[in-house]
């Protein structure tokens, strides 16, 4: 490190611990008051894919499901231009899903073929959605368990910390945008959970390996260094997979959006959170280096003195 300047990171940890917790904050009222967009995974409804003959205009398929009375479908296009998916509210039943086919075949000159219906009741996503988060508890438990006994105590509470910091701003995001939330959305907290987790033990690992090896330095200049080592890291990391998501969100279509925009947005917190969340949490526990130093065998001392 004689080469590089280390960066003062923990110069401005009070300053992101502010921040951090005024996005909390909004995100929790947020949650509390607008709560979120429940997909039809959890709200139930009835789900249709439809192939045309032809190109399908999805406005024109709009307008006539309005006008039909088919108030509140969410139509989207689904792989190709001529395959489309048709999502209705709780409010109506698969066979009503059915009789939409007619109503679409009358307003189109070419043919329209049902390739699949799906009808999930209230019930089901009441299920998803307390196993779903059953799930991300789990996660983070599980999480914990194995920091306290790869590191030290200290460092899994550091860990957790930040996954569930960098969770509820997403979770928050996602009630002040009002975007959907469904199960790809789910899927993509608990990748951002195993990827925040990630980021923080590579950080962790070199804070440890810091610790034992400069002797002379306080923590939070230990801190420091250790951030400075790892930020190229950590922004190659995270700036390549953005860019893929980004790609994903503009052009891999409705179906894939949502899940990318959850995991854009979870990267970016988990950065951030790897960065300021899980250190500051170390510095108000008071690591030290006494948690990090290797235990000694008992008689070890003295096979080393004898001649």
């Amino acid at each position: 490190m004689s080469s590089t300047k280390v960066i003062d990171f923990m110069g401005r940890r009070k300053l992101a611990a502010v921040f951090s917790l005024v996005l909390i904050a909004v995100s929790l009222v947020s949650l509390a008051t607008r709560q979120l967009n429940w997909g039809l995974d959890f709200t139930g409804g009835t789900l249709l894919e439809v192939h045309y003959s032809e190109t399908a205009d999805l406005n024109a398929i709009r307008s006539t499901l309005e006008t039909g009375g088919y108030t509140g479908a969410i139509v989207v296009s689904f792989g190709t231009d001529r395959d489309v998916l048709i999502r209705l509210p709780q409010s109506y039943t698969d066979r009503q899903g059915a009789q939409l086919l007619a109503t679409l075949e009358a307003a189109f000159a070419g043919t329209v073929e049902l390739r699949r219906i799906e009808f999930v009741g209230p019930q089901v996503g009441d299920e998803l959605r307390e196993q779903g988060g059953l799930a991300m508890l789990l996660a983070l438990g599980l999480v914990m368990l194995y920091i306290a006994f790869r590191f030290q105590f200290k460092f899994a509470v550091g860990a957790v910390v930040p996954l569930i910091h960098d969770v509820i701003i997403t979770l928050g995001f996602f009630s002040v945008t009002a975007l959907e939330f469904d199960l790809t959305v789910l899927a993509a907290l608990l990748a951002v959970i195993g990827y925040s987790l990630n980021d923080t033990i590579v950080v962790a690992d070199r804070i440890r390996e810091n610790f034992r090896k400069l002797r002379r330095t306080e923590p939070v200049e230990t801190i420091n260094i250790s951030l400075t080592e790892t930020l190229d890291r950590t922004l190659v990391t995270s700036l390549t997979t953005i860019m893929v998501l980004v790609s994903l969100a503009l052009f891999g279509g409705e179906m894939i959006k949502d899940f990318a925009i959850a995991l854009i947005v979870g990267i970016v917190v988990g950065t951030y959170s790897s960065i300021y969340v899980a250190t500051n949490i170390l510095l108000m526990m008071g690591v030290s280096k006494e948690d990090l130093m290797i235990p000694v065998k008992e008689g070890a001392e003295q096979e080393d003195l004898t001649p």
